[in-house]
This record gives structure tokens, C-alpha cells and sequence, in this order.
């Protein structure tokens, strides 16, 4: 059993504690944090430790981290926190839930969050420090790069490529063989169909009723009187 510290005393960091105590080989030992964002010694009955002197208390020869912080700014904060655990010697953990669904060749990188009901299809490639939340469909031969916060209900259709600190809200979806530009916002329930450029912001699609009915009314209404 490898033992972890978790960064941060938030939402995420409380859920992150649930899931690698219920549904991991992993033992969180401690909490880290910024020292100026202390505001208790400890967390969920665990000591909270400066993030600042954390290898001086569990060094890194001996323990791993998850870092489980949230899209802001695009995820940067994130990675930045992530490279200063690397930095400080930390080998980072993974949690891939058994709830989802995957396949052997699946290959994932350091500190990725990887929620229950995600569907990932043979020939997936998942770089570091990303998050897939609950129930997400990633289609075979796709390429996720580093940074990336996937929402939920979020469709990847097969043989797409996401790039580098890309974000995607509620129930997007995106048609196979898509390149998502760098640090692309893809707003909730936006449907992209093209390429997208790096930092660009796609907002959803609104519905527009089409002229005409779905099916011939009255050929329903003679059928069902015949």
C-alpha cells in the first residue's frame, strides 16, 4: 500500500480522500497546503502541513502526492502546483476509478482524476494532470495531452486530439477526427464540428425547430384506425 498526500483541504481534496480510501491501494496520510491558506492543523482527522517544508515531515522517498485542484485559469494553477510537487522529488499518483470502463492498452500519466461511468475506448492516450469527472465517453485512437478538465456527460468521438490545458463544460460533444486547440474553452453543451484554434471559446449551440413535422400526423392517425 503506498502512502499519499493530498494537496489541499477543499471539495475536491475531501473527494479525492473518499475515493483513495474506498477505491484504491493507496493510504492518504496528510493534507498540504499553502501556508497562507492554513487555517487548521488538520483535515478530515489527518495533519494539514505547509506545502512549503511538506518534504521535511514526509520526504519524498517515501511518499507519493495527488494534487487534486480545479480548472481555474484554465488549469494552470494546477499545473503549476504539479511542477512544484515534481520539483520537491514527488513521484505523483493516478486515481482511475474501477467504475469506469477501460481496456488494458489504456495508458494514463501522473496525477490524473479519473471519475466513475467514464467510457474509454481501446487505443486512448491520457497525459498528466488531468481530470475526467463522472460520465464521459473518450472514443478510440484519442489523444488527451496534459492539463486537461473534461466535465461531465462530455462526448469525444474517435481518433480526436485535445490539446494542452484545454476545458470542457457539461455535455459537449465533439465529432471524430477534431483537433481542440490549445487551452480551447469548450462551453457546456457546445457541438464542435471543426478544428478549433489555441485559447478560442466556444459557447453552447442554441436549437433552432426546423420547419416541417417530424412525421406525417395524419399517416400515424390512418395507421392506427386501420
Amino acid at each position: 500500500m503506498e502512502k499519499i498526500i493530498i494537496f489541499g483541504t477543499s471539495q475536491l481534496a475531501s473527494l479525492a480522500h473518499f475515493y483513495f480510501e474506498h477505491d484504491s491501494p493507496h493510504e492518504v496520510v496528510a493534507f498540504t497546503l499553502d501556508k497562507d491558506y492554513i487555517t487548521d492543523d488538520q483535515f478530515l482527522g489527518l495533519p494539514v502541513i505547509a506545502f512549503d517544508e511538506i518534504e521535511k515531515h514526509f520526504p519524498p522517498s517515501e511518499f507519493k502526492m495527488f494534487l487534486p485542484i480545479s480548472f481555474k485559469q484554465m488549469s494552470y494553477l494546477r499545473r503549476e502546483k504539479y511542477e512544484e510537487a515534481k520539483l520537491k522529488g514527488y513521484e505523483c499518483v493516478s486515481y482511475v476509478s474501477t467504475k469506469a470502463t477501460t481496456w488494458p492498452d489504456l495508458t494514463v500519466g501522473e496525477n490524473c482524476f479519473i471519475f466513475e461511468d467514464n467510457t474509454i475506448q481501446p487505443f486512448v492516450t491520457i497525459g498528466n494532470n488531468c481530470v475526467l469527472w463522472s460520465g464521459n465517453h473518450i472514443g478510440h485512437h484519442s489523444t488527451i495531452q496534459d492539463h486537461v478538465f473534461i466535465t461531465s456527460q462530455v462526448v469525444i468521438s474517435g481518433c480526436c486530439t485535445i490539446e494542452e490545458h484545454s476545458f470542457f463544460g457539461v455535455n459537449a460533444t465533439v465529432r471524430d477526427e477534431t483537433v481542440i486547440g490549445k487551452a480551447s474553452l469548450i462551453g457546456m453543451g457546445a457541438i464542435i464540428t471543426k478544428d478549433t484554434p489555441p485559447y478560442s471559446i466556444w459557447l453552447g449551440a442554441k436549437s433552432v425547430m426546423k420547419e416541417g413535422k417530424s412525421i406525417d400526423i395524419d399517416s400515424i392517425s390512418h395507421k392506427t384506425k386501420g
